[in-house]
Formats: structure tokens, C-alpha cells, sequence
């Protein structure tokens, strides 16, 4: 097979560096953002990008900084200018989903305003729904010059997807699932989340597909009263969202869940796997079914995508 001549390219989100390994295409990048660190070896790039804000914290103290960068109009992320130039890419691969997520679409053209002689071509990624996905593979192929090979690979995600909800639906039950994208202030999946949840076989209580992750009242929560909680913070990893499960546990109304009290709450890494709208979707897909439909699915991902949670004792006053 012969490609067109090489590139070098720049992805500043980890679900492009993600596409682009799946087409093949490591070998061009020259450059990433500070959160692209899968496969493992792309952390050898030089990164490119970093928040403006401190990332430590309790959730609420890093949504009160990201809130208040963005009331501002300024960019969550910072673009290094100058290394962007030096590596000189053809191709930067960005984001216009969310600014809170990566480096914008305004980021990288701040970042370029200074230059000139040289184009160019900026591909943005826009991942509203599952459907948005499959297009941003397609899109990042294109400018690579490998049409054929992002259909294939689109063709090949979709039919692992396929033949996880096909086995789902043969499920006697659909448990009702919270899906908890972030713990203070409490919001839920949206986007391509419910498409996900109703794929490994169950019933999605909140956010819409194709929408923005919601706002969610506790109150709700209490009132729908789930079989299934899963939480998975958006840019945590398990470890860090257990540091969190306390500020869910201390509400009002936690301990008489039906979730709670039948054991279905879990933790999943948000970092990885959910938030990372790239090849890794069906991985996503697998650790849902894997938590909806244990009987169906084997667990190959607990301890490492998702795990039980196990609350807090109570402690009699």
C-alpha cells in the first residue's frame, strides 16, 4: 500500500493520539498534549500544552477555577507557541467539543497568529455522539491521506460494538443506571454515554445522547433511586475518584439507595476509558457491559477499568 508523502503532525487531545495510532500513523507525530499518554510510548513527544489553572484539588474547587477562567473568555489551556512552531507539523489536530477538555480550536489559532509562509491544516474533532466519533476517524484519515484505512478501522469498531449489544439484549433485566460524570457540582453522562449504557444493556436515568452532560439535583438521584451507580469523573482515574466517593456518601438519603443496598455502586476510570471519545469507546462499552450484565460478560476489566465500591462503614453516635 502506498501513502501519500509524510506528515508530521501535532495532536493536542488524547483521543487523537489515540486515532492516530489506530490508523497506523504514530510514526508521524511530532508533538502532543500533556494529557496524551496512550499507547504509552507517544509520552516520549514533547508536550505541548498545559491548564492554566492547578489541577489538584476537590472537584469543586477545580470546576469554581475552571468557572472562573472561562467567565473571563480566556482559553483553560495554554498553547507552547514557540515549541509548536519549531516542530513544524502539517497537521495539528485539535478540539471544538468542549474547552474544559483539551486545547480549543482558539487555542491552536492563537497559537499560530504569529506565523507565516507556512500552512497549516488544522482538523478539529467535534464528538457530540457516538455517530460524531465514527466521523472524526474519518476526518483525521482523510487529511492523512488514508481514507480506506479509517473505514476499515471504523468498520471494525462498529462491529465489536455491535456484537456486545447484540449479546446484551439477550439480558432477562435492564438495570436503571446513574451515570455520574462529576461529583461536586454533581453532573451526568451525556453526550455518548447513553448511547453506551442502552448498547451493554441498560437503562439510562439521565443526560441525552448527543447533548451536553447535565446538571443533576441529588434529589433526583434519590428520586429514581437507581439499581446501578457508576461513577466516573471526568479526567480522574479510580484512585482519585476515591478520594471523592465520600462527598456522595455523606448526602442525604446515600444508604437507602437500592444501589447501595444491593452493592451495584462502582468507580470507573473517567481518565481512560468514557471521557476519551477515540477507538477506546468500545472498550468503554465492554466495561459497562461487564457492570450491567455480569452473568453475560466476563469481568477483563475489573481492577483496571472499573471496580466494585464499597461504602463506608457506618459509625454509630
Amino acid at each position: 500500500m502506498t501513502y501519500a508523502q509524510p506528515k508530521r503532525v501535532v495532536s493536542l487531545i488524547a483521543s487523537a493520539t489515540e486515532i492516530l495510532c489506530a490508523l497506523d500513523a504514530r510514526d508521524l507525530l511530532v508533538g502532543r498534549s500533556h494529557e496524551c499518554d496512550f499507547p504509552p510510548e507517544v509520552t516520549r513527544l514533547p508536550s505541548l500544552t498545559e491548564p492554566k489553572f492547578p489541577v489538584t484539588g476537590t472537584s469543586y474547587e477545580i470546576d469554581a477555577r475552571v468557572k472562573a477562567i472561562l467567565q473571563e473568555g480566556l482559553s483553560v489551556y495554554r498553547v507552547d507557541a514557540e515549541k509548536l512552531q519549531a516542530l513544524r507539523p502539517d497537521i495539528i489536530v485539535t478540539q471544538d467539543h468542549c474547552e474544559v477538555c483539551a486545547a480549543s480550536l482558539k487555542d491552536v489559532e492563537a497559537a499560530l497568529c504569529a506565523w507565516s509562509g507556512r500552512r497549516v491544516e488544522i482538523v478539529s474533532l467535534k464528538p457530540d455522539a457516538l455517530a460524531d466519533i465514527w466521523e472524526d476517524i474519518a476526518n483525521v484519515a482523510r487529511a492523512l491521506g488514508r481514507e480506506r484505512q479509517g473505514e476499515r478501522l471504523v468498520e471494525q469498531l462498529k462491529a465489536r460494538m455491535a456484537s456486545i449489544a447484540e449479546q446484551s439484549s439477550e439480558a432477562r433485566t435492564r438495570p436503571r443506571a446513574a451515570i455520574i460524570e462529576w461529583i461536586d457540582p454533581l453532573m451526568a453522562g451525556g453526550n455518548w454515554m447513553p448511547e453506551l449504557v442502552q448498547m451493554a444493556g441498560g437503562e439510562n436515568l439521565f443526560g441525552v445522547a448527543g447533548q451536553p452532560s447535565p446538571r443533576l439535583d441529588w434529589n433526583q438521584v434519590v428520586v429514581s433511586d437507581p439499581d446501578v451507580v457508576l461513577v466516573h469523573p471526568c479526567g480522574f482515574d479510580m484512585a482519585r475518584t476515591l478520594e471523592e466517593m465520600p462527598l456522595l456518601e455523606h448526602r442525604p438519603g446515600w444508604r437507602e439507595l437500592k444501589a447501595v443496598q444491593s452493592g451495584r455502586i462502582f468507580v470507573a476510570d473517567g481518565n481512560q476509558y468514557f471521557n476519551r471519545p477515540g477507538p477506546r469507546v468500545v472498550e468503554s462499552l465492554e466495561i459497562l457491559a461487564e457492570i450491567f450484565q455480569p452473568e453475560l460478560f466476563p469481568s477483563r476489566y475489573e481492577g483496571k477499568g472499573w471496580m466494585h465500591y464499597v461504602a463506608e462503614p457506618r459509625v454509630e453516635r
